[in-house]
């Protein structure tokens, strides 16, 4: 920011850090999925959820290591898909407690300072963000009394600060537990829960308020969901 005649004032990341202010009530909210999956031809899982959602209206799927083998993310390309929709997925397996590689290069490149945050930084206002994770663990080994000693929430706690830093709300996240011998059963509920709760995000019949009180948005989805869409 320029003040004056050579007055230059520098305002550091956490200084542009504001609260989720709403945007604007639509029936209809627009979905980009960045799902960011190095070895998705060897997961039986994510394959479930990825079918479950494909050619949903509205929701635009985005296969980031499809676009980009050799990291070197479109920044142009990217910030246009971001603008064009109103809530932005991060799918991805959980590793080492993070993101895959490729999705720390996209937040690196993308989301970048007077664009997605700053003095300036105003483009991603208003959106909301939201991470839907696959882990091999089963959920009692997150928390103070497990292996991994935190929640899913805990350790995706960077990612929810980078949807804040950008004004974005961050909603609690779609997880997905034990994967390492799942039967085709429970893979195939966690895949329908998936797309139920896409196209209620996407439909505005999401408890949003409920929703905001739980720990991963798929703890009880059906209790989320208008009294005739539960259990279908």
């Amino acid at each position: 920011m320029r003040i004056g005649w050579g007055v230059v004032l520098y305002f550091p990341h956490e200084a542009c850090a504001r609260p989720y202010a709403p945007r604007r009530t639509l029936p209809l909210a627009r979905i980009l999925v960045q799902f960011a999956h190095p070895a998705f031809e060897k997961s039986r899982v994510n394959h479930r959820l990825v079918s479950a959602i494909r050619g949903l209206a509205d929701v635009t799927f985005n296969d980031l290591y499809e676009a980009y083998p050799e990291f070197d993310v479109d920044v142009g390309r990217e910030q246009e898909l971001l603008l064009e929709h109103d809530v932005v997925v991060l799918h991805h397996p959980f590793f080492w407690y993070s993101t895959p590689a490729l999705l720390k290069q996209w937040e690196d490149l993308v989301l970048e300072h007077g664009w997605a945050y700053g003095s300036t930084g105003e483009a991603l206002v208003g959106k909301r963000m939201m991470s839907v994770v696959t882990t091999g663990g089963r959920e009692t080994a997150y928390g103070p009394e497990g292996r991994n000693r935190f929640t899913i929430r805990q350790l995706l706690a960077p990612i929810e600060q980078t949807a804040v830093l950008c004004g974005m709300e961050y909603l609690p996240p779609f997880v997905v537990h034990g994967t390492h011998g799942m039967d085709t059963q429970e893979m195939e509920r966690h895949a329908d829960d998936y797309r139920t709760m896409l196209e209620a995000l996407r439909d505005g019949t999401l408890d949003l308020d409920r929703a905001r009180t739980q720990s991963r948005i798929n703890a009880d989805l059906p209790t989320l969901l208008p009294e005739g869409a539960r259990g279908t």
